[in-house]
């Protein structure tokens, strides 16, 4: 069978920066080592339901996973390789913040298998950081990312955030000169949404302009490719075949198992999640059903958020018909304004046109139902 994805969610926090909606606390030593054996009986439950079906990607997300401890991600990891057949060449991920990464921690984790770490970066201006409610510095990340190569790691992420509060172009870009100063294979760029019910939502922010953000983004676009990190998706970009192959899996509408409390899964053709409740998931209780995916616009939705674009051959080759002609025919005025990509093989966004893609995608797939 083919290999399937499995994410883990570490829902512990230090504490909770302004922006994030994501599922998240602080947890003493107790409440960690619950969870703990709360997630390896998950993990050995559905291994055997799933009948050990082949894994190739793990990501530990969170919260800050790393705040689990070395010693408990390398049980739940060692869980996950007995509970599922864990491939030899395996991409596994660890998520976490710059300021907690500790030289012997991340030594353990490579020892034990992690080859792939991702860091919470965010900026390397101190105003920034502190706007978004941070709690290290530029030189922690620079300490963490060193630290992580001295304990082997050889694929290293940062993330940015862009279009904060008093950001400009030249700063925007002066932080992606930083990361790749660093010499790290992977860069993920995101756009500050504020999400409803965080602190955010509930400040006056005064925050970069429409068409400002516009060129903050395209010009971090630019700067990573100057750099050497090629764009493949939306947000992310990468040494060419350093691409995340685990997130891959979802932008490319492949099956994967998600674990932990607010952790989404997608198996055997249906879609479903667990509540965003700890004790609910340490109970043993299960996920609740989020109805059935896989079909053609949920495959190019997904899709187009990738600078490969949606593919006439893969297309066929998983649902017996091609890009819709109609779906094609409302993207030559897209092409026309510089929003896409036509070619007889495929329909790709441009980064102009990633930062409208819901409209651009909603209107394609409208064009394609009236076919």
């Amino acid at each position: 069978m083919k290999p399937i994805g499995l994410y883990l969610h570490i829902p512990f926090c230090d504490g909770k920066c302004p922006y994030c909606d994501f599922y998240s606390m602080r947890a003493g030593e107790d409440a960690k080592e619950a969870y703990t054996q709360a997630l390896c009986r998950s993990v050995k439950m559905w291994g055997e339901r799933t009948n050990r079906r082949p894994v190739d990607t793990v990501y530990f997300g969170g919260g800050t996973p790393v705040l689990l401890g070395a010693s408990r991600l390398n049980r739940v990891l060692s869980a996950a390789g007995d509970a599922f057949r864990l491939l030899p060449d395996s991409e596994i991920t660890l998520e976490a913040n710059p300021a907690a990464a500790l030289q012997t921690e991340l030594e353990m984790l490579a020892e034990a298998g992690f080859n792939r770490i991702s860091f919470g970066m965010q900026s390397a201006h101190e105003e920034e950081l502190r706007f978004l409610g941070r709690r290290h510095t530029a030189d922690d990340a620079q300490k963490a990312v060193q630290a992580a190569k001295q304990a082997g790691f050889r694929n290293i992420s940062l993330d940015l955030m862009l279009g904060l509060q008093g950001q400009t172009v030249q700063k925007a870009e002066e932080s992606v000169d930083y990361c790749a100063a660093l010499g790290v294979q992977h860069v993920s760029a995101y756009l500050l949404k504020v999400e409803e019910g965080t602190p955010f939502a509930k400040r006056s922010l005064t925050l970069p302009e429409e068409e400002a953000q516009r060129e903050i983004y395209l010009a971090v676009c630019r700067r990573l490719e100057h750099h050497g990190f090629r764009q493949y998706e939306i947000s992310n970009f990468a040494k060419p075949g350093k691409e995340s192959r685990h997130n891959l899996k979802y932008w490319n509408d492949e099956e994967y198992l998600g674990l932990g409390p607010a952790a989404h899964s997608f198996l055997d053709g249906r879609r479903f999640c667990y509540p965003r409740d700890l004790r609910s998931f340490q109970q043993g209780d299960g996920p609740a059903e989020d109805g059935t995916g896989g079909d053609f616009e949920e495959y190019a939705m997904l899709r187009l958020r990738l600078t490969a674009g949606l593919q006439e051959s893969e297309c066929r080759k998983r649902f017996g018909t091609g890009i819709p002609e109609r779906m094609r025919a409302a993207a030559v005025p897209l092409e026309k304004a510089g929003l896409l990509r036509v070619g007889r093989d495929a329909l790709a966004l441009t980064p102009e046109g990633f930062l409208v893609s819901n409209s651009v995608i909603v209107y394609l797939l409208q064009s394609a139902e009236s076919a």
